[in-house]
């Protein structure tokens, strides 16, 4: 089923619905990708014609300095946020070509999302937010829920809280939560923007090595990370520079492949953008 959602055939133009059929197996594609943000001080390019291509199964790093561009090539992935131009293609889906209304039950059945600051909602219990994804999209039973929630906390390590507020568990455990509940609905692709960002090295190691088992069976993971230790044990980095990708290859030994120019990056943005996806 996974390899029928992502396989690409002949290239065509985007029709309606943001159905897209071309020419590649590739699991994610960015193509000729441009993100610019208007300020007082004129127009500033967030990303600048970024191209890139992710297989299926793939364990991807995507490192860089503040201001790199990083938070916002992954929103452009995860459709939190738009190209300026360009296209962001992912399985059979043009996900630059949805409206707000599609773009969001899109996400939350084929993307898991992983914020640095957890985003669970305060005021329902761990499996309660572990479960809301579900309800969201309308997936699986009913009387299901609970149980798949329950495997997913399992997973995590987490079946001991699961009827605890997020307020009475550490920060690590709240991680481990927001990890089951961006894989509630089994989606083949698992994108972090700085997962271990806020934990310290234990929990750290404890969080990158229940990345790497989601690999091995199968999951694919995109994670930016300040941690350069860390990112040398994926399969691939992806570094960043002034909203241009300039190293892309397997982890200790990637080439070079474009200058560098001057770029601010507009963090606000990514900081709304980031709570207004928070709700799943």
């Amino acid at each position: 089923m996974l390899t029928r959602w992502f396989r690409r055939k002949q290239k065509k133009s985007d029709p309606p619905g943001g159905r897209y059929v071309h020419g590649n197996d590739y699991l994610i594609e960015l193509r000729e990708v441009i993100k610019t943000y208007e300020g007082e001080a004129g127009t500033f390019y967030a990303l600048k014609g970024v191209d890139l291509q992710v297989n299926p199964g793939e364990f991807v790093a995507v490192i860089g300095k503040s201001g790199s561009g990083k938070s916002t090539l992954i929103n452009m992935i995860t459709g939190i946020d738009r190209p300026t131009s360009g296209e962001v293609l992912v399985g059979d889906t043009a996900v630059h070509t949805l409206n707000e209304g599609k773009i969001a039950e899109w996400r939350g059945r084929h993307v898991g999302v992983v914020f640095q600051f957890f985003q669970l909602l305060p005021t329902l219990t761990v499996i309660e937010n572990v479960m809301l994804p579900m309800d969201f999209c309308n997936m699986y039973a009913m009387g299901e829920r609970e149980a798949k929630a329950m495997h997913l906390l399992d997973l995590v390590e987490m079946t001991s809280h699961a009827y605890k507020l997020p307020t009475a568990i550490s920060g690590g455990q709240q991680q481990r939560v927001a990890i089951a509940r961006a894989l509630a609905n089994d989606p083949p692709i698992l994108v972090a923007d700085e997962p271990t960002g806020n934990l310290d090295s234990v929990t750290a190691e404890s969080i990158f090595q229940l990345f790497s088992r989601l690999v091995s069976e199968g999951k694919t993971i995109l994670v930016v990370t300040h941690d350069r230790d860390l990112a040398r044990r994926v399969q691939r980095i992806i570094t960043l520079a002034d909203g241009e990708i300039i190293q892309g290859g397997p982890a200790g030994k990637s080439q070079l492949s474009k200058p560098t120019h001057s770029n601010a990056d507009n963090s606000l943005q990514a900081s709304r953008r980031q709570q207004a996806a928070s709700g799943i």
